[in-house]
């Protein structure tokens, strides 16, 4: 096969692994008996010869009639270099690694195996699916230890590929290597400037890059001795600003030695791998890339380090080959106990969530994810809440009405960190026409209303937003009765945000009721319009919420808490986590009296009574049994627990704000003592002394 040996190629399926190979097909002719043997002699090099960059021989058989060859499933370099310049072509990058990859395979062949190849061309090369090159074209391959070369009989257009010293016996031959390196020349030649029409075409560079000119005219040199070997055209290629010096030579060289990486280096590589993906081939990060990431997971210990890469791959995947090669790598990593891990692929859900089926999520995922609700690291905590906007359509009726309520009710009354509470309130908006009506009816007035008395005055604002957002659901009745009365209270709320949202809240619910109470037969409409509300939420409405939550949970609360905590309030450091046990509280604006503070917050034991309101201190540290999950401290390495910042960090005095201000009290009462005391004894008399 290749070159311009025995005609006949094409493409099948292995009858017992189904999968794609390429056959190369031989027909015996009479008066054919010198293309035959060539035939013959390709098919024994393809058995005898094992390397991974020449054509991978997989079976073959040989017949009186037929001589048929079962390779790689690959194409021809010529049909590859068609096929790309018809689209964005073949870049520089993609070249550099193919030449690459055929300099190791003639190495191969002169250092180890003693052979000459001779045949080097164009139409020798191959193509597979990942873009690699593969050396073929066997036919007229001889020993390099004195066999003299295979005749070219019939073949005269592979005459323009001979070097000088061949067609000039009064020249010397040079190194064994020598007429091989000339044929790659003209390879370079071909690939640049497509075919070549005759030797003296070799002395016009073309379109070859001037990064590898100086190192094709070695190869194309009159004097045979001074052309390199392979190995030396490669250590010079991949000098210091060469042709072969490069990312992408740099990423196939890793991945060809990565099973004797050391752990850091693979942790290292897999890092930067993400950053380089972008300008790699399509087909490379598909078939090549792909495979190493899946046997990392499988194998290795990469760990979270490999989802980013991971799911860039996977974009250039259709959705059966997602669901095939993907889908099972993420659903086992989500029962990892790795912390890394798991708020990696929360993070990450966007990418792979449209991939993942109803049963799958409900009986595979979920319940794994559910466990971060109750993670000691409020990071997790808040990512799970955020993953839901994402997993809510996909959860069946007892996962989502049951299980998921229960949890958000428990974050929103007793999680000790406010952003965490106030994203919760979000989420549960967004979410709301997923729920099942009855569960609407039961929960959204209660929560939003627990929402509007949170000490942390975001959560307070949450509240008002998710009752706007979810005006449709509620009847004139509830608007009057639940909603109006709690939102009202906020209209002295000590932050201006806060009351700013109530006042357009309220607005909007009065100007629903004034629409009734001007013309009562809009009332039929309206409790329609919930009715159907409940009964099916617009698919449309529901999308755009999960595409404001995704993004506007993070801005929302940012947003309130920069206003809160003034301008000079620095951002959560990545590596910081608010001390546990603590109730975020935002600071006094000053804008109303000090003795105007929000409600109580309304707690409810585990029997679902009410129990005593306390104050805006912490909760009450209690949890049902039914919600005493494993809690993980430590992550799979067995090193220390994963502990990034959280979203939101309120602000607060220091200690040595809270110390300066003691000490100018406790001047000012000095102060004020010793003038007491001056005033007491009155002016000093002239003239008067003490007696004795």
């Amino acid at each position: 096969p290749g070159g311009a040996g025995p005609p006949g190629r094409g493409r099948g399926l292995d009858g017992a692994t189904g999968d794609q190979v390429s056959l190369f097909v031989h027909d015996v002719k009479p008066n054919s008996e010198d293309q035959t043997q060539l035939a013959k002699a390709a098919f024994k090099h393809l058995r005898t010869l094992r390397h991974p960059n020449i054509l991978s021989y997989i079976d073959g058989l040989e017949t009186e009639k037929c001589l048929y060859v079962v390779t790689e499933p690959v194409m021809p370099l010529s049909a590859y270099l068609e096929s790309r310049a018809a689209g964005r072509g073949l870049n520089e990058l993609e070249i550099s690694w193919g030449l690459h990859q055929i300099v190791k395979a003639l190495s191969f062949l002169v250092n180890d195996c003693h052979l000459i190849h001779n045949n080097m061309c164009a139409s020798a090369v191959f193509v597979d699916r990942a873009g690699e090159w593969k050396l073929g074209g066997l036919e007229y391959m001889h020993s390099a230890q004195g066999d003299i070369a295979v005749p070219r009989k019939g073949v005269p257009e592979l005459e323009k590929y001979d070097a000088p010293e061949i067609t000039d016996s009064s020249k010397s031959t040079g190194e064994k290597w020598s007429a091989d390196m000339w044929r790659l020349g003209c390879l370079i030649w071909e690939v640049f400037n497509g075919p070549l029409p005759r030797s003296s075409s070799l002395r016009s560079l073309g379109k070859i890059p001037k990064a590898l000119v100086p190192h094709y005219c070695e190869l194309v040199g009159a004097n045979p001795k001074l052309r390199p070997s392979p190995a030396k055209f490669l250590q010079n290629c991949r000098g210091p600003g060469s042709f072969m010096d490069n990312s992408f030579v740099e990423t196939n060289l890793f991945l060809e030695e990565i099973q004797i990486k050391e752990p850091a280096e693979r942790q290292k590589f897999f890092q930067e791998l993400s950053t380089n993906l972008d300008a790699f081939p399509e087909d490379f990060c598909r078939h090549k890339v792909l495979p190493q990431l899946l046997t990392a997971f499988e194998f290795g210990s990469a760990g979270a380090v490999i989802l980013i890469p991971l799911f860039k791959v996977g974009k250039f995947l259709n959705t059966q080959e997602y669901q095939q090669k993907i889908i099972p790598v993420i659903v086992k990593m989500f029962s990892s106990p790795d912390r890394a891990m798991r708020i990696r692929l929360l993070q990450q859900m966007e990418h792979f969530i449209q991939y993942l089926n109803e049963p799958t999520v409900n009986s595979q995922i979920f319940p794994h994810v559910v466990h971060g609700f109750l993670d000691t690291n409020p990071a997790i905590r808040e990512q799970t809440v955020k993953s839901m906007l994402l997993l809510a359509p996909k959860l069946n009726e007892s996962n989502l009405n049951v299980e998921l309520m229960k949890h958000f009710a428990r974050l929103q009354a007793r999680d000790d960190q406010g952003p965490i509470r106030c994203n919760t309130t979000v989420c549960l908006g967004k979410i709301g026409p997923y729920l099942s009506a009855s569960t609407r009816q039961s929960v959204l007035i209660s929560a939003f209303s627990r929402a509007t008395k949170d000490p942390f005055a975001p959560s307070r604002a949450a509240g008002v937003l998710g009752f706007a957002a979810t005006h449709n659901f509620y009847s004139m009745k509830d608007c009057a009765f639940k909603i109006l009365p709690v939102l009202s209270t906020l209209m002295v709320d000590p932050e201006k945000t806060v009351r700013d949202q109530a006042f357009k809240a309220i607005r909007s619910f009065m100007t629903k009721l004034e629409t009734v109470s001007e013309d009562p037969t809009q009332l039929s409409e309206l409790e329609k319009d919930v009715q159907a509300a409940s009964a099916s939420p617009g698919a449309g409405a529901a999308a755009s919420w999960a595409g404001w939550a995704v993004t506007g949970v993070s801005s929302l609360t940012s947003k309130l808490i920069r206003t809160n905590a003034g301008p000079t309030q620095p951002a959560a450091p990545a590596a910081e986590q608010v001390p546990a046990g603590t109730t975020t509280e935002p600071p006094k604006s000053g804008k109303w009296p000090p003795e105007i503070r929000a409600p109580p917050i309304p707690r409810w034991d585990g029997a679902g009574k009410r129990a005593v309101a306390v104050g805006q201190a912490a909760g009450p540290a209690w949890a049902t049994s039914s919600m005493a999950l494993p809690r993980a401290s430590r992550d799979g390495s067995g090193g220390p627990a994963m502990t990034p910042g959280l979203l939101l960090t309120p602000a607060g005095p220091s200690k040595a704000e809270l110390a300066r201000k003691k000490r100018e009290e406790r001047r000012q009462e000095m102060e004020a003592r010793r003038a007491e005391r001056k005033a007491a004894k009155g002016p000093l008399k002239l003239g008067a002394r003490k007696l004795d």
